[in-house]
């Protein structure tokens, strides 16, 4: 077989095998190694419970602020603490894929069904919070369609997701893998940005 034969076909071997290294719901945007990209994904993936702490800061229409972060994550269930954004003092999100709590401090906690809807309803931010679970560890959620920009170390770099747009400007090592460390979300005229200032996975044993 000739080489301008045998070239459209080692191209198509290629690409198909760039990728079957994606989800079905993603998109690699402005190339990408799509196998290193893989291999990232598949170390961070198994983490689902962690804790970490950090700085929070938010702009949205009219008021901005900023803020202390802690968050607990084991497996589906959720303990998110802020302190300061906006003067709204203390408030604590805890809850699992059943139901969410809502306590902001001087109020009677507000328990929903959907942690998205009471957010919006009683704070005024419309949060993805069951994507957040996903952004915070560099990873688009995989129940949604995504298209993905990767820095030159095959992690993400930029995530466009649901209407969202995560950007990536650092990582931070963690043990086995590697982390986001500076984050910022933005939609919805709302502007998050947040700094880890301490990371602590759990593997599963």
């Amino acid at each position: 077989m000739s080489l301008l034969r045998t070239l459209p076909l080692l191209l198509l071997t290629l690409t198909l095998g760039a990728c079957s290294s994606l989800h079905k719901r993603e998109t690699l945007e402005l190339g990408g190694d799509a196998q290193a990209w893989k291999t990232h994904r598949q170390q961070v993936e198994p983490i689902r419970s962690w804790e970490l702490q950090g700085k929070l800061g938010v702009r949205a229409p009219g008021e901005s602020g900023s803020g202390t972060l802690f968050w607990l994550q084991r497996n589906d269930y959720y303990d998110i603490r802020l302190s300061g954004p906006l003067g709204r003092g203390a408030t604590r999100i805890q809850g699992d894929d059943q139901q969410t709590t809502l306590e902001v401090a001087g109020r009677q906690p507000v328990s929903a069904a959907s942690a998205e809807a009471l957010l919006e309803q009683q704070i005024g931010w419309r949060l993805p919070v069951e994507h957040l679970l996903w952004w915070v560890r560099g990873l688009p959620a995989p129940d949604a369609a995504s298209r993905l920009q990767l820095d030159t170390h095959s992690r993400l770099a930029r995530l466009s997701q649901s209407g969202w747009t995560v950007e990536y400007s650092r990582y931070q090592q963690v043990g086995d893998v590697e982390l986001p460390q500076r984050l910022q979300i933005s939609g919805h005229d709302l502007l998050l940005t947040l700094v880890v200032t301490d990371w602590k996975p759990r593997l599963p044993e």
